[in-house]
């Protein structure tokens, strides 16, 4: 499928975003299509990917940087985004260090290799990214029994949320997954 709405030049776009995928190519090897796909709206791309890094790039005692990606996982999976299944089902296997789970968690999060806290933390995320409207105190209450702070559920409520978007962004520009994805996490990086 060809992109709906190709990507810019990378040259032609300010320097800050050049400089970041300049960056993200350099330590990941490749420059994930998704940076390329929404550098078209220079301002709106500095948004989304602060709140990205906000959302994803740390880690509580009760929410790893692991299992928010699979958070991003069973959420596309259930909104059919290609590319959010594969791109963070790469970086899922290479944070739980397991190269079967993120395809578990695409394919039926309900029998994949979780302990019960993801299991939870699943549930509720799949509901708010389907059924948003049957998230209630009960979903919350069970979030807290495994140990999830307030501040724990709202970062699940808001990559639920932010990757809803995401998902929907994809769908709209026909963006698909690099190949390089596909094995990430599944056979040893060279060098």
């Amino acid at each position: 499928m060809a992109a709906v709405f190709p990507a810019p030049d990378p040259d032609t776009l300010p320097d800050d975003l050049q400089a970041r995928i300049a960056e993200v190519g350099e330590r990941s090897g490749f420059v994930p299509n998704i940076f390329l796909t929404l550098a078209r709206r220079p301002a709106e791309w500095r948004a989304f990917f602060a709140y990205h890094d906000a959302l994803m790039d740390k880690e509580t005692p009760a929410l790893s940087k692991a299992d928010r990606e699979l958070i991003v996982v069973a959420t596309s999976a259930e909104n059919h985004c290609l590319y959010c299944v594969v791109a963070h089902g790469a970086i899922a296997r290479i944070r739980a260090r397991n190269p079967r789970i993120a395809d578990q968690v695409a394919t039926d999060w309900r029998k994949a290799e979780l302990d019960p806290r993801q299991r939870a933390v699943l549930e509720v995320a799949v509901r708010l990214a389907v059924e948003p409207w049957t998230v209630g105190q009960d979903a919350l209450e069970s979030l807290r029994a495994h140990g999830l702070t307030d501040e724990d559920i709202w970062d699940v409520g808001a990559i639920t949320a932010f990757f809803a978007m995401s998902n929907r962004l994809v769908h709209l520009t026909g963006t698909m997954p690099n190949d390089e994805f596909y094995l990430l996490g599944r056979v040893p990086r060279d060098g």
